[in-house]
């Protein structure tokens, strides 16, 4: 069977699977393919849209008996694209999008075609919520498998420090319930190691009481101000409570409707927020913000929480093309400060640099307690261009690098949900040493061939040396051309 092509892998899974198999020039082809990063355009063999668990498991297995390369694709929110296999098979979860929410238990079950758009207005049908993203196109399972930032985190902790089980799809195309007491090694790896250990069909998630109202929004001060604001924010972040998230971005005033046509495109700093007190209690918090002086514009106020987690959505449209670099960093020492207040200005409407606070809930979890790690950290950096005119491409990657330059040594690993294409050496820098390890043990034990590599890649444990000089076993099934 080694060696199929793609008339028989579409006659072959169109007789295994409930779903719709889709070929180059099919209706909804492009479709299923396309992912976030608009910069990326990769053409499977052969796409199974699955209906199912069933659909996923038999797709696992046929992709190995065939020896064929498989990605899997749950919403494509990822800035590298690896959902989407380049001449092999990819699986398409969007259309398991199945919700139950449990508001007697505090609970909900997604499947990995869930938005968490979606989920947040579900849950907060009943006053609840969990950590999640803060663009609401962002797919469930992607961002939680990875750690999952947000702005709960620090009351709630990340979206994996959430995560009660997972029915997963396995390497030899078994499906399985995963929790701390059925397999909890493999459930720890699952909190933080991306896609690495199977397909997640559905994901399980503890609730908490949030809102729907908070103290959400942001404040401009111009960019000449950047050194004088992120030195305020330092010391802000030090006192603030849990219940409080505030980061510090550098970027252009959107032309949004909020904003005065006069400062559309005005380079900026932002103090932007979430509060989920009361409005006395966020007052009282959010009064230092007081001691910067008039702003160029303020627009913080009481507000829903599905409102709040819309915020970033323009950057976050579908076509947009996406390069950045992230890092974590254990403070934020006035060298770096100087290297963000001296940047030169975005080159397009949707750039931003970005510093979000860990803090909180997420320290209070141990650092190798879930495969997430860097739980010490104090912050995260990421210098993300977003542009839509191909012509600017260079010019984007150029403001990236030349910005990343002066930030990278300040930084020490990174959230493993913000990296790009950057090689091995970033992948396990993203992993606590003695996780690492731990991870790659696993996937030893759970996927030896490597059938899930189209991620950021936990190699198994093994004897074969990569080009970085990592031993590892070689990737298998390979790739087909």
């Amino acid at each position: 069977m080694p060696g199929v092509g793609g008339a028989a892998a579409y006659r072959d899974l169109r007789r295994l699977a409930h779903g719709a198999v889709l070929r180059p020039g099919d209706d909804g082809y492009d479709a299923a393919r396309r992912v976030w990063n608009g910069a990326i355009d990769r053409r499977p063999m052969v796409i199974l849209r699955c209906a199912g668990a069933a659909d996923v498991a038999a797709g696992v297995r046929y992709a190995v008996r065939a020896g064929i390369e498989l990605s899997i694709r749950s919403t494509g929110h990822n800035v590298t694209g690896r959902a989407v296999s380049d001449g092999g098979l990819t699986l398409d979860l969007s259309g398991m999008d199945g919700l139950r929410i449990d508001p007697e238990r505090r609970a909900a079950v997604a499947g990995p075609g869930v938005l968490w758009g979606d989920f947040d207005r579900r849950a907060q049908e009943h006053g609840l919520a969990t950590t999640g993203g803060r663009i609401s196109t962002t797919g469930v399972a992607g961002l939680t498998l990875g750690g999952g930032f947000g702005w709960l985190m620090r009351r709630c902790g990340l979206a994996a420090d959430n995560l009660l089980s997972v029915e997963l799809v396995t390497a030899d195309g078994t499906v399985t319930r995963v929790d701390g007491d059925t397999d909890a090694d493999l459930f720890w790896a699952l909190r933080g190691g991306g896609g690495n250990f199977g397909v997640a069909t559905a994901l399980e998630f503890r609730l908490h009481p949030v809102g729907p109202v908070v103290t959400g929004g942001a404040v401009f001060y111009p960019a000449a101000s950047a050194g004088r604001v992120l030195r305020w924010y330092r010391g802000f972040l030090r006192d603030a409570p849990d219940v409080l998230s505030a980061q510090c971005n550098l970027l252009r005033l959107p032309a949004a409707p909020f904003v005065p046509a006069e400062l559309h495109g005005r380079p900026a700093v932002a103090v932007a927020v979430c509060h989920l007190g009361g409005e006395a209690e966020a007052g009282k918090d959010l009064a230092a913000l007081d001691d910067l002086g008039p702003p160029l514009l303020r627009r913080i106020a009481r507000m829903r929480y599905t409102s709040l987690q819309r915020l970033y959505d323009m950057a976050g449209r579908f076509g947009s093309r996406v390069h950045g670099r992230a890092g974590y960093l254990a403070a934020l020492p006035d060298a770096a400060i100087d290297v963000l207040a001296s940047a030169e200005a975005a080159p397009s409407p949707d750039c931003i640099v970005m510093l979000s606070p860990l803090g909180g809930a997420v320290a209070r979890v141990g650092e190798t307690e879930t495969a997430a790690g860097h739980r010490s950290a104090a912050l995260s950096v990421s210098v993300d261009a977003v542009w839509r005119d191909p012509a600017e491409t260079a010019a984007h990657h150029a403001w990236v690098r030349r910005l990343w330059d002066g930030l990278r040594p300040f930084t020490d690993g990174v959230y493993v949900n913000e990296l790009g294409d950057e090689g091995p050496d970033r992948v396990r820098a993203a992993y606590h040493p003695a996780s690492w390890s731990r991870l790659r043990d696993l996937k030893a034990r759970y996927d030896p061939g490597n059938v899930f590599r189209l991620n950021q890649n936990i190699p198994p444990a093994g004897p074969v040396t990569t080009a970085s000089g990592e031993k590892t076993p070689a990737p298998a099934p390979g790739r087909l051309g």
